[in-house]
């Protein structure tokens, strides 16, 4: 028998016969109807992320149909395999605890059977992350296509969706302002369809990054969910896939030092979500790469946020699709992009902005003299607070609490500000900082979506709809609000948030970039001294032993370590 290593060839399992290999996997695979001729072709995987605890991958079965429609047109093979799926509303303690453990299942599925390329299905946030952590350690030739966002909703005849009304409406309910049958209902309208959050959250975020990196199909990261578009660019994807096998297009060709710059790029122009950068920056260090976070704030500061949508605007993602999708954006920062990128398309990122349709009048996309939001969407904060630094999304921000002095109110866990955060005896003003530590990757444990701090009730009954807040945390993509995010380290290994006590002064200063603990030097010095370290279950097992004992800090995407690139070889932007 040939042993070309293509097809059925790849991937033997080893009994220390390959012919034998080859012969018992055949014999076993024509048990699901195969015929010679079929086994012949080049084998396309296709990753099924569907669940039925998922409803952001409820379209992935017609995905999956049309990806194998596109396969067979193009005369490969296709085969869909299970991996996990994952959801953030239901997944306990937190979605990204469970990021590397798809990112491992990928990763081993794609390494243990035979495909030539591989098509990945993924949508939720963390999904699409995982995969491309994936296919990055493997190599495999490989295209990403995305779910889609849902689409709007409507309650009482205003414009609804996920999430960023979600947490709008709760503010509003908190504050009294909505009644229990209201909220209720509002649970009916805000997730309308399928797909992935209907605003520039982060499962969108990480869909455009996806696009700019080269790893996505033009056009397909604002398709919606339910849109017959969204099965042909699933089909086309799985077309060009059978190609990108026969031209050994693997994702060390796409994923460059460069490619990481132009998705960051992206990252900031469309006032993304916090998360996009802890994604990207696992991603990185897959490939021997490194952030370069202070380099990132300057690109921050020369890119304005050019999307009109929430949560740093006013319209949705259905929108953003109906105004081009990231065909005028990539128009707009055409000089401030590396051109000469590859894409799975086989032509640079270059030759397909040339091919974009012309553009229309629309009013979704500014331009970059008409921006939403000037000097950029995320800012990188240094100072004693921030040891290793912390993040802001300056854009969903509220002006005036970007300089800011108030005293700290400290929660040392989420059970804690669970507990105390509507206390009506809480002692807290508006004017003070909230902050809530223990939540970071090891702390939590997963680095959970808790920064954004509810505001205590009582001061939401005031009419008080922001405060500066603080944590070790992470924040959805879909929230909004001034609210510093992790920082780094997390106090569960000795952080700077570890010192802070109530009452102490805390100055957030984003045009400065800093954020600083107002207490002398020596009283922190002792304070690190009496520091108690954050205790551990020993008797901690399985996957939750794996992630205590070898998840990296926030500003190396909370990956393992032993999962990143042996050497940093590089750094971007």
């Amino acid at each position: 028998m040939s042993q070309d290593k293509t097809g059925m060839r790849r991937n033997l399992t080893d009994y220390g016969d390959a012919d034998f290999s080859l012969y018992l996997r055949k014999a076993f695979i024509k048990a699901m109807g195969y015929s010679e001729e079929a086994l012949d072709r080049p084998v396309i995987g296709i990753t099924n992320t569907y669940s039925g605890y998922n409803p952001c991958h409820a379209n992935v079965p017609e995905i999956v149909a049309a990806i194998s429609r596109g396969v067979l047109l193009a005369g490969g093979l296709p085969i869909e395999f299970p991996t996990i799926s994952l959801h953030e509303s239901f997944a306990y303690p937190t979605s990204m605890f469970l990021r590397n453990l798809m990112a491992m299942d990928t990763e081993e599925m794609l390494r243990a059977q035979p495909m030539d390329a591989v098509v990945l299905v993924g949508g939720c946030d963390k999904t699409v992350p995982a995969q491309l952590m994936a296919v990055a350690s493997v190599n495999l030739p490989a295209i990403c296509v995305v779910t889609g966002p849902m689409l709007s909703g409507s309650h009482r005849g205003v414009r609804v969706g996920a999430c960023t009304d979600c947490r709008r409406f709760w503010a509003s309910y908190r504050a009294g302002e909505v009644n229990a049958d209201e909220i209720e209902e509002v649970t009916n309208n805000l997730v309308p369809s399928g797909g992935t959050c209907g605003v520039m959250g982060t499962a969108s975020t990480i869909a455009c990054m996806t696009e700019a990196l080269g790893m996505m199909l033009p056009g397909g990261a604002t398709i919606p969910a339910v849109l017959a578009d969204r099965l042909r660019h699933a089909e086309i994807a799985g077309t060009r896939s059978v190609a990108m096998a026969g031209e050994n297009l693997t994702p060390d060709k796409i994923l460059t030092t460069s490619s990481l710059a132009n998705a960051l790029r992206i990252l900031l122009a469309i006032g993304g979500s916090t998360n996009g950068i802890v994604h990207l920056a696992a991603l990185a260090g897959r490939l021997g790469i490194e952030i370069d976070y202070q380099a990132f704030d300057e690109m921050g500061r020369e890119t304005p946020v050019l999307i009109d949508l929430k949560p740093s605007g006013n319209f949705y993602m259905d929108d953003l699709h109906r105004a081009g999708g990231l065909a005028p954006i990539f128009r707009e920062l055409k000089d401030m992009l590396h051109l000469d990128c590859l894409t799975v398309t086989g032509r640079t990122l270059g030759e397909e902005i040339e091919r974009l349709p012309p553009p229309y009048t629309q009013e979704v996309v500014r331009s970059m003299g008409n921006p939403i939001h000037q000097g950029g969407s995320i800012a990188v904060l240094g100072g004693n607070l921030a040891g290793e630094g912390a993040i802001i999304k300056q854009s969903a921000s509220s002006a005036h609490l970007l300089v800011h002095t108030g005293k700290a109110v400290v929660f040392d866990s989420l059970q804690d500000l669970s507990a105390r955060i509507d206390d009506p005896d809480l002692d807290v003003g508006p004017d003070d900082v909230l902050v809530m530590r223990n939540a970071g990757p090891r702390g939590a444990p997963g680095m959970p979506e808790a920064g954004y701090i509810p505001i205590p009730r009582k001061l939401a009954q005031q009419g008080i709809n922001d405060m500066v807040r603080i944590s070790d945390a992470r924040m959805s993509g879909t929230a909004f609000g001034t609210i510093v995010l992790h920082v780094c380290p997390e106090a569960a290994v000795g952080g700077p948030l570890a010192l802070v006590r109530n009452g102490d002064p805390i100055t957030l200063d984003v045009p400065s970039r800093s954020l600083t603990l107002d207490v002398d030097e020596t009283e922190l010095a002792q304070r690190r001294a009496e520091l108690v370290p954050l205790k551990v279950d020993e008797e901690r097992r399985g996957y939750l032993r794996l992630f205590h004992d070898h998840v990296t800090q926030a500003n190396k995407g909370c990956d393992f370590d032993f999962l990143a690139a042996p050497k940093v070889r590089d750094k971007t932007p």
